[in-house]
């Protein structure tokens, strides 16, 4: 089923693994993971930008580097077939001219359309995480899969799911997750990880109680929006995403169908991360809007040139638009 992956690495004795400039769990588990799973080959793992500390649970995260590898012989991206998501890289004339000449092959699992203008290999498949993908690539090509990338692929299952619980997971999920159980990988020894490095300093707790104070609702409490300005991020980022931070408390609060955190810098650039209740899956669809992509549940846009301000205008015209689709969609379906 997936011959091209074996296609792909069996001449290249060094192969890097891409990450998009804005890491999560899922992203670090399908990258780490490959680092084992291509045994016999030199990899490196590349990322735009320095791994955020709360993302430090991996335990091999300091393998992930911002120093690109010009002499691979060629490069996989995870996570992302979105060239938005990939603009700091392209940014970097020597690498955009690299990847436009040496072969590159993109694994993704979103249903956001691949358009990346070079030219590029590409097995995308839509799934709860792009590392169960991983785990069925590696499955199909007889990749031995020891703990370490058991470990890796859990991880990121676990983070793109919200811990198996989002609407996307699927019987094949838990399939997936009994048998990495089965080849030595232990949920309760990474969840204890995990914790362990999502605790809070005091100074981001209360950080976190200006956050929520600066909330916003609108659409009679569907919609929950935050701002979090370049001071904000400059000053918290590396210790905590102001993301994280908030939007899953967001979630948690009653009538609220869709929250989004907006970051505004100094460049103009916007961006927005949306989750969105189970029974109102539209973020993909709000984050295409933007010009990003990504889950139904769980989605991201990046705009230049614009504001806050404007950002939550057009959240406000659109929204309600989107929800009434989906209502209509789900009354259709309950008829059938």
């Amino acid at each position: 089923m997936y011959k091209n992956f074996t296609e792909f690495i069996q001449d290249k004795k060094t192969i890097c693994v891409i990450q998009a400039e804005n890491p999560d769990g899922d992203s670090m588990g399908s990258a780490i993971a490959l680092d084992y799973l291509l045994a016999g080959h030199e990899v490196s793992l590349y990322c735009p930008i320095d791994i955020p500390k709360y993302l430090h649970y991996f335990t091999d995260w300091s393998r992930i580097t911002s120093d690109f590898d010009f002499k691979a012989d060629g490069y996989i991206i995870v996570d992302t077939a979105a060239e938005v998501l990939l603009s700091k890289l392209l940014e970097d004339t020597a690498i955009r001219n690299r990847l436009y000449t040496a072969p590159v092959m993109v694994i993704d699992h979103h249903e956001t359309a691949d358009d990346l203008n070079f030219t590029h290999e590409s097995i995308i498949d839509v799934r709860p995480a792009c590392a169960e993908l991983i785990y069925d690539i590696a499955k199909d090509c007889n990749l031995e899969i020891g703990v370490p990338a058991a470990d890796a692929i859990f991880m990121g299952i676990m983070s793109d799911t919200l811990g198996l619980t989002a609407s996307s997971v699927t019987a094949h999920t838990f399939n997936v997750c009994a048998e990495l159980t089965e080849l030595g990988s232990k949920i309760s020894v990474l969840e204890e990880a995990r914790r362990e490095f999502m605790k809070k300093t005091p100074r981001i707790l209360d950080y976190k109680a200006e956050l929520i104070k600066r909330v916003d609702y609108a659409l009679d409490g569907a919609l929950a929006t935050v701002h979090i300005p370049w001071d904000d991020i400059a000053e918290y980022s590396d210790e905590y995403n102001p993301n994280v931070l908030i939007l899953e408390e967001l979630r948690m609060v009653e009538g609220v169908k869709v929250a989004v955190a907006i970051k505004t810098y100094p460049d103009g650039k916007v961006t927005g991360k949306i989750r969105c209740m189970n029974d109102m899956a539209i973020a993909e669809k709000i984050a295409g809007y933007f010009g990003g992509g990504g889950h139904a549940y769980a989605a991201g846009f990046r705009t230049y040139d614009t504001s806050y301000e404007e950002v939550l205008s057009e959240l406000i015209k659109i929204v309600p638009t989107l929800m009434d689709e989906m209502r209509a969609e789900l009354s259709e379906a309950n008829n059938v």
